[in-house]
Order: C-alpha cells, then sequence, then structure tokens
C-alpha cells in the first residue's frame, strides 16, 4: 500500500490561536502529527510513504529528514494553492494499485484505521474504485456531506445536507488507479478544491463506497488539539 500525507498547509487558524509549532508538529500526547501519521502507515503494511510540505517549513523538512522510516520515503517540498494541487503534486510518487492518502491534521483512532484499511484492501478491484472515510461526527466549519445510498455507495458530495447525506467527508481517501487519471484530467480543465475533484470522481464513474468512523477531528484550531488527545486516549 502506497501512503501519502498533505501537509502543505500553513496552519494559519492555528497561528492566530498562538499556537507557535507548524501544523506538522503540533504534538498530541508528545509526538507530533506527522509522526504519529507516518507510525500508523508503517504499522498498516507502507510499502511506500510521501508527503508534501510547503517551502517555508524548514523545521518540518528537517523533523522528517531526520526520521528513520524503512519503507519507499518521498519528502515533496512545494508550496500550492491547495490540497488538490498538493495531492497532484504527489500524484507521481503513488506506482501501485491502491493508494491511501489524508491530510496531515486528520486525528482518528487507530483501531478504527486499521479496520478501514484491510476493508480497503478486501474490495474486489474489479468492482470498487476506492474506500472513502466518512463520519457523522461534524468537526468541519464547512464539511463535506457524503450521499449514499441502502449500501453504502456513495452517490454524491454535497456542501449542504440533504436526504441520504447522514455522513461528512473524513480526509481520509482510499483509492486505485482510476482516480489519478480523474485528478490529471480536473487539474488539465482548472479544476479546484478537493470536493470538486471528489465530485468528478462520481461524476466519471468511479466506484466508491463509504467507510463510517466513529470521530475524526480535524486539527485547525488550538482547542482541537485537546480534543484530539481525548479521542486518542
Amino acid at each position: 500500500m502506497d501512503y501519502a500525507i498533505i501537509a502543505a498547509g500553513e496552519g494559519s487558524r492555528l497561528v492566530r490561536e498562538g499556537v507557535t509549532a507548524p501544523k506538522p508538529l503540533v504534538r498530541l500526547h508528545g509526538v507530533p502529527l506527522i509522526e504519529r501519521l507516518i507510525n500508523v502507515f508503517l504499522d498498516n503494511g507502507a510499502d511506500s510513504i510521501s508527503v508534501i510540505v510547503n517551502e517555508a517549513m524548514a523545521e518540518v523538512q528537517d523533523c522528517l529528514k531526520h526520521l528513520q522510516i524503512p519503507v519507499t520515503f518521498h519528502l515533496h517540498v512545494q508550496s500550492t494553492p491547495g490540497s488538490m494541487h498538493s495531492f497532484h503534486a504527489l500524484s507521481r510518487f503513488l506506482q501501485g494499485d491502491c493508494f491511501c492518502l489524508t491530510t496531515v491534521d486528520t486525528v482518528f483512532r487507530e483501531d478504527e484505521f486499521r479496520r478501514y484499511i484491510r476493508a480497503f484492501e478486501a474490495l474486489p478491484a474489479d468492482s470498487f474504485d476506492g474506500l472513502m472515510a466518512v463520519t457523522d461526527f461534524v468537526d468541519d466549519e464547512k464539511p463535506l456531506y457524503v450521499k449514499t445510498d441502502g449500501q453504502g455507495m456513495i452517490l454524491d458530495f454535497l456542501d449542504r445536507p440533504e436526504a441520504g447525506s447522514r455522513y461528512v467527508s473524513g480526509g481520509i481517501y482510499g483509492l486505485r488507479r482510476a482516480a489519478l487519471r480523474v485528478l490529471d484530467t480536473a487539474m488539465a480543465e482548472g479544476v479546484s478544491r478537493m470536493r470538486n475533484y471528489q465530485r468528478r470522481l462520481i461524476a466519471g464513474g468511479l466506484r466508491l463506497q463509504a467507510y463510517p468512523f466513529g470521530k475524526i477531528i480535524d486539527v485547525d484550531h488550538s482547542g482541537d488539539i485537546a480534543r484530539a488527545e481525548q479521542l486518542l486516549l
């Protein structure tokens, strides 16, 4: 399994609220967010791990260069306009049939993630193009609602809730190679934002299954740090 982490954001809200560490180095129970994700991925069959950080994150770059990572590791340094562009920059490192992508501020319980990865690996490649983490715990200021059918197949991604959209996107994307072709096309056509890319996946006929997590927390504000630590107890 190839894993990728988007860690190129500026974390401006955390800075405004007095958090001095770059977001990837914000600590939960003493462990930086970026290091925690890498360790979780190593525990879940990582063949490679790729990370993108922005050009101003010298401290993060230095931290990653000194980690002992026993699989193929790609550190890509580039400032991008947003997560979708960061994903595209990492896509050239994703050489396997399937991959899992997350943002660096996504916090989840490791046991749930382990079950999620096992479920993704078990999906028949000829029937499914991806397994997307969702949750009914709304933690985002602008959540992306996920509309599903009775079998958990994703029908649409919505800015506002409607019938059939009990879940929101969890920021963990398990996808197969067909999703990268959609990404290339979306970039060429000037599509922006990850949510619009996800809509393109559905419009392109990709078959995506929703996988519910109990709770996923995005560390966007200083108060989210304590809540994320509580989740991990």
